[in-house]
């Protein structure tokens, strides 16, 4: 299992700070976060920030939980996650998902979509546009949504055959658990609450077959390692940390991530505490 942690509070130098030791206390990721406005809370662009990010680490997986592509037209998109990838040395992820509408991003302004459904058909046409643009040839499409004429992208990302996808699934949602299982990874979520080691190990079952039935039609897209990342906060000790993270990973997680957001507890300096004591030993 390879472990990280999100920058959830912070200003931007605490937040390169905070990604500078946890590569230094041996965590695999980084993970800032996509917001326009959400309640009173200091926010950042992630893009800037993970560009900052990228040169400012060296080894570090880095993305963003998540982004919302609903609300991004993915023709820029393409063009700043092949920058990212490319001043990392191939290091970013793209975890991706349909977003929360209590985001001003969402609900505050003109021209968004806030359904359930309109929020998913915008994800996938993004997402189709994404892989055709990292390919480096020119290409169209006409989506649900988004149609693009002729466009090419140059250069490819470091990273190949493209950059790693990480899609949210809504355990045991078929539909949603299926746009997961085309890409990378799956950060599931439970409908209840959080996802347990028995729903992972039942996730990663159905992922399984679903991703052999896939291949037999598709056999080059389906090669690759699929991960399954789990989010959550750690029990304080190490050797607590290490059974709650042990259960998960037994189960077929291959990340946990640390993600603590309750504003009265989890301040920069607690934050920056948490990491200097590194990813439990599993």
């Amino acid at each position: 299992m390879r472990f990280g942690f999100v920058g959830s509070f912070g200003s931007v130098a605490q937040t390169l700070t905070l990604a500078q030791e946890a590569e230094a206390h041996g965590w695999d990721g980084f993970f800032t976060w996509d917001g326009i406005s959400v309640g009173e809370l200091d926010t950042w662009d992630p893009w800037t920030l993970l560009g900052a990010l990228a040169v400012g680490t060296e080894r570090i997986r880095l993305g963003a939980m998540i982004f919302p592509l609903a609300r991004r037209r993915p023709w820029k998109v393409a063009r700043e996650t092949v920058t990212v990838d490319h001043l990392s040395g191939g290091r970013l992820v793209l975890p991706v998902g349909l977003g929360a509408v209590d985001d001003g991003g969402f609900a505050g302004v003109s021209g968004e979509a806030t359904s359930a459904r309109g929020r998913a058909e915008r994800l996938d046409d993004a997402l189709a546009i994404l892989e055709r643009a990292w390919s480096g040839e020119r290409f169209s499409y006409a989506g649900t949504h988004h149609t693009v004429t002729d466009l090419v992208f140059r250069p490819r990302p470091v990273q190949r055959p493209r950059i790693p996808v990480w899609a949210v699934g809504a355990w045991p949602s078929e539909r949603s658990m299926g746009r997961a299982a085309r890409w990378d990874g799956v950060i599931p979520q439970g409908r209840t609450g959080p996802v347990t080691p028995d729903d992972v190990r039942a996730l990663v079952a159905w992922t399984d077959e679903r991703r052999r039935a896939l291949a037999a039609a598709e056999p080059e897209r389906f090669l690759g390692d699929f991960d399954v990342v789990v989010e959550g906060v750690l029990p304080d000790g190490p050797d607590a940390a290490a059974a709650h993270a042990r259960a998960y990973a037994d189960a077929g997680a291959t990340w946990w991530v640390e993600s603590r957001w309750d504003a009265q507890r989890d301040t920069p300096e607690t934050l920056l505490d948490r990491v200097c004591q590194g990813p439990p030993g599993l």
